[in-house]
């Protein structure tokens, strides 16, 4: 039998969104759940030029066959004018042949963002990533306020997903909240994969 893992996708252009995954992380190995954490090459404003080498360093590039065998999937990317980075949906429109056969099917699937001020399109960002998974059959698990940092926080946080506002602290340091929320949004995930047994 396979070893079930959480996969964590994301793009991270300043580190924001990549200090949100590894806080999902912390969560679901508190659950004994293994993670893997994986990002998508930059891709240039025309297309033409995307670097598919394996990084030298970090997280190493996503391939079909993580989303096909993860568990769950998490999702994060920064806010691009209330929508996802290019080069995640880049990858992500790529995935047709995964729909057409429904391999992901009843994962359950989280979101993730960050914003460069507050009230800069997290929320409707996250939408975006819930649309994806919708098509995919997923089962989309929010962020409920039974997370007791998200009716506490000055900064990032949504009942729709982990967030980050990076001029808040002026870094891509996440604050107690925001670090809290994501990490508790990986341990539900972490749970509702053992419970959902996929």
């Amino acid at each position: 039998m396979k070893e079930k893992f959480l996969l964590i996708l994301f793009y991270s252009a300043s580190g924001s969104v990549r200090n949100l995954a590894h806080a999902i992380a912390d969560g679901a190995e508190e659950y004994d759940l293994k993670v893997k954490l994986r990002t998508v090459p930059k891709i240039s404003k025309d297309n033409k030029s995307i670097n598919h080498d394996i990084p030298d360093s970090g997280e190493i590039y996503c391939t079909k066959e993580d989303l096909i065998n993860c568990n769950g999937l998490a999702i994060g990317s920064p806010t691009r004018f209330g929508s996802m980075a290019a080069p995640l949906k880049y990858f992500l429109d790529s995935t047709g042949d995964i729909w057409s056969t429904n391999a992901l099917e009843n994962k359950p699937g989280i979101a993730f963002t960050s914003t460069g001020s507050m009230h800069g399109g997290q929320e409707i960002t996250l939408f975006n990533i819930h649309t994806y998974m919708l098509h995919q059959g997923m089962v989309i698990c929010g962020t409920p306020y039974s997370i007791d940092e998200l009716n506490k926080t000055k900064a990032g946080g949504t009942p729709y997903g982990a967030s980050h506002v990076e001029n808040f602290n002026s870094s891509s340091e996440l604050s107690r909240e925001e670090y809290e929320i994501a990490k508790k949004s990986g341990m539900r995930i972490a749970k509702l994969i053992n419970k959902l047994n996929v």
